[in-house]
């Protein structure tokens, strides 16, 4: 399985995951200028920003463990672009994270949600 693949299967399986626990999806892969969010979602009346990372390997870290600074930055930045494009939104909001860790089979051997992943810094 490619890597867009296993970015495809992890999205997919973070929505899935989410639903089942009361999230209500907005949209997926928003883009903008200064980046993508892959999932924006309503968590009671907080916006959610989900970030979704997923690995098939270990050898290189833990999903959670490879977001770089500047991507975190961009992130910040998007959701901001997002809210600022957008009427009727929560004004609660944060940036969370969704790490999947693929068995062979490409079937979910560990799904973890990180609420407020990505900080003020």
């Amino acid at each position: 399985m490619k890597r867009r693949e296993t970015g495809i299967l992890g999205e997919k399986l973070a929505r899935e995951f989410l639903e089942k626990r009361g999230y209500h999806i907005l949209e997926t892969n928003y883009r903008c200028a200064e980046g993508e969010i892959d999932i924006v979602a309503c968590q009671g009346e907080c916006l959610v920003f989900v970030e979704v990372r997923a690995k098939r390997s270990a050898a290189f870290g833990a999903p959670e463990e490879s977001i770089t600074t500047a991507k975190k930055e961009r992130l910040r930045a998007a959701a901001e672009r997002y809210q600022q494009s957008r009427e009727g939104l929560p004004t609660s909001w944060r940036i969370d994270m969704v790490a999947i860790e693929l068995d062979r089979n490409n079937q979910p051997r560990r799904i973890e949600i990180i609420e407020n992943a990505v900080g003020e810094d």
